[in-house]
């Protein structure tokens, strides 16, 4: 039988570098403008894999439930979350946008360039 602790126990970490915000910092440096979103729900809009979704359960006094979406807490979410918003604006990081987990900083040199990028992100958070 595999218990909770066993489980957590054998998740296997997933190895996903995470920018330091020094880094993030230093690539927005230097532009004219800058526009800073936060994506904090969208931890909460990851659905979870069918079979997975029983390794998440838990009991209340009225009954038991389990996770629809990804919780925020569990142990490779920062790192599931940070491949996702990679691959969302793969084409754009470095370019105009820089991303740290639910952090988005959207940097140019232009008003007009920025409404274009700003319209491009929104674009692709769609």
């Amino acid at each position: 039988m595999c218990t909770t602790r066993t489980l957590i126990k054998n998740v296997q970490k997933i190895p996903t570098p995470l920018l330091t915000i020094d880094r993030l910092v230093n690539r927005a440096a230097g532009h004219h403008i800058l526009s800073f979103l936060d994506a904090y729900s969208g931890y909460n809009q990851i659905l979870m894999h069918p079979r997975d979704k029983e390794k998440t359960a838990f009991e209340t006094d009225s009954d038991n439930f389990y996770y629809e979406v990804m919780p925020f807490d569990l142990k490779n979410a920062g790192a599931t979350y940070q491949r996702l918003m990679d691959s969302v604006f793969h084409d754009m990081i470095g370019r105009n946008v820089e991303v740290y987990v639910e952090d988005i900083v959207v940097k140019v040199d232009s008003s007009e360039q920025h409404v274009s990028d700003l319209r491009e992100v929104f674009q692709a958070l769609c």
